[in-house]
Parts: structure tokens; sequence; C-alpha cells
């Protein structure tokens, strides 16, 4: 086989085209592997989009990937072929600036990304940085492909907030990152509280399935303060009211690469020693706490798959909301 299909992007604001394209080869510390599964994230959105402006095209999206290794670069000793791995959207970083030293690598300087970057999974096969590769049992590949970004932003958002020590934590944004972090928490015993789009009465449904105590829309107040607010919807506006939702002393925390802008609002707001923070990437320490919780929760996780053909569909979905949990692409 030399070559392979893939879903291709050549300019933000047009929808992707499905090529053949010769098969990629791993160079030295890379590896080879055929994707058994993508997620589709809202961040594949905000590169089509033109939100993140600086993708390199044309590219291949996608960074929930989960497939095997077919092939292993020069060098490559601690992954072999046929092993199941798991791809993030961290690709690549030098190990040598000051984030990196500091232990900060989702900062990078000069990071790599896959399916922003670098080629990423809507396609047969793709090519990443061994050291980038996180190994998975050989369970079911769509269930573990939203775990490899909504999994693992969310788990650091929600370490971020102060994890377990929170007892009252809000969601805003009941999509394919707060569906797998409510598992997590209601785990843990802590109270979910889940804000869906106004009027999304299918999603505060599907919250109230995974255990959530109350649910309603972002438009609406909690029934009691919140230790903790978690954004994963792209909306500025989502900030002030999640400030004042939560308890003096308690933190907001955004979980998305893009937001819309965050309206002014009054300082009262964030007085009382509230605070309000970000997540940037991920860390291969995040990826491999949580990969290792996974399965002791578990996480069941709710998909719902596409052809690789169809990830223009599935792209519009997810952003129509038309979608509870995730959605994946099959090859």
């Amino acid at each position: 086989m030399s070559e392979m299909r893939a879903m291709r992007l050549h300019a933000a604001g047009q929808p992707l085209h499905l090529e053949r394209l010769p098969l990629p080869e791993p160079g030295p510390g890379e590896v080879q592997v055929r994707v058994l599964a993508c997620g589709v994230c809202r961040t594949d959105l905000h590169v089509l989009d033109g939100e993140l402006s600086e993708p390199r095209l044309p590219l291949i999206p996608g960074h929930e990937i989960v497939g095997e290794v077919t092939a292993l670069g020069e060098g490559v000793t601690d992954l072999a072929t046929g092993q199941r791995v798991g791809v993030p959207w961290l690709g690549w970083t030098c190990g040598e600036c000051d984030p990196c030293r500091a232990g900060r690598e989702n900062l990078c300087e000069r990071a790599e990304f896959t399916g922003y970057t670098r080629d990423g999974g809507y396609a047969e096969y793709c090519v990443a940085d061994a050291r980038y590769c996180f190994p998975l049992p050989a369970e079911d590949a769509q269930a573990a492909a939203p775990l490899l970004c909504a999994g693992l932003i969310g788990y650091r958002t929600w370490r971020l907030a102060g994890g377990e020590a929170n007892q009252r934590l809000g969601l805003y944004g009941f999509g394919a990152a707060a569906h797998i972090l409510a598992q997590l928490a209601v785990a843990r015993g802590q109270s979910v509280y889940a804000f869906t789009r106004p009027g999304d009465t299918q999603a505060q449904a599907f919250a109230r399935r995974l255990g959530a105590v109350w649910a309603g829309g972002s438009d609406e107040a909690p029934p009691e303060p919140l230790d903790a607010a978690l954004l994963f919807a792209p909306v500025g506006e989502l900030i002030p009211t999640a400030l004042a939702a939560v308890r003096p002393g308690g933190a907001v925390v955004s979980g998305g690469i893009h937001m819309s802008d965050i309206p002014a609002f009054p300082y009262r707001l964030l007085w009382e020693e509230r605070s309000l923070k970000s997540v940037a990437n991920l860390t291969r320490q995040d990826g491999e706490e949580f990969l290792a919780l996974a399965p002791e929760v578990p996480i069941r996780t709710e998909t719902h798959a596409y052809p690789l053909e169809e990830a223009n569909r599935a792209l519009e979905d997810l952003r129509e909301g038309r979608l509870s949990g995730a959605a994946v692409l099959i090859p």
C-alpha cells in the first residue's frame, strides 16, 4: 500500500476535501500509525474557521487519534509495531526553552500540535513523534478516541480548579469534555451542576443520566453557590456568569483553546479572592495520569461514528449542537 485517503483543509472557511495522498513515512524518532478512530473536537472547528490562524496548510486535521503502530522510525525503541497507541494534541516540544525546562511543556515556545501544525488523524494513516504517543489497551478504539483531548483537557481543567478539593462543581457546555469529566467527578463524590445552551433539554437529560444533581441553561443560576466552575463552551459571555455563580474563594477555569471576547464585568464578581484561569494544551503527565484513571472509574464515552469521508457532516453536527457526547471518524 503506497497511498491513503485523507480529509484535507486547503484554506480557512472551506470544507475539507477527500484526497488520495502518499503514505506518510516516519522520520527519526517517529512512528507510522494506522488510524483506527479519530475524534472530532471543537478545536478542529476553530482551525477550519480561521480562529486558530496559523495552521500548516494544506492540513489534515484531527488530534484525538487511536491507532496501531505500523512502522518505526530510526531510534524508536519504546514502541513496537502492532502496538495500540493514542496520539494527542501536543505533538512535539523542544525540551530546551524555559517552560520545557521548568516542567511545563504545555507552554513550550516551539511546540507543534497534531492536526494544526502537524498532519493529524482525519486519514487512514498518520506519523507521530514516538515520545508523544500514549500506549493504550487494545479495546474499543471508537470509545477511546475522545479521551485523547476531551478527556485530557477536561482532566487538566479539573485539576487546575482544585480537583477533588471542590464539592460543588459547575460544568458550562455539556459536550464531549464535560460528559467525560462528569463521570470522574461523580466517582470522586463531587456534586455536578451542568449548564447547557438555554432550552437544550436533551443535553440536560444527558447530564442527569450521568449523575448531575442539577442541569439547566447557562442563563440560569445554580441552586447554591459553586466551589468551582469549568468552562468548555467557547463563549466569553459565560465568564462573568460563572464568576457570579461561584462562592468567595472559588475558581473559574476555561478549558478552551479559543473563546469569543469576554465582556467587561464589575470587579465585585472577581473580588473575595475568586480566581480566573485558562488551560493551555496538556502535558504527557496529564495523559499518563488520566488514561490510568479512566478505566478505574470506569469512564464510558458516548460516541457517534461517521465514515472518514463524512468529516464535514460530523463537524457541522458538532457546530450546531446536534450531538450528545462526541463524534468520531472511522477510516
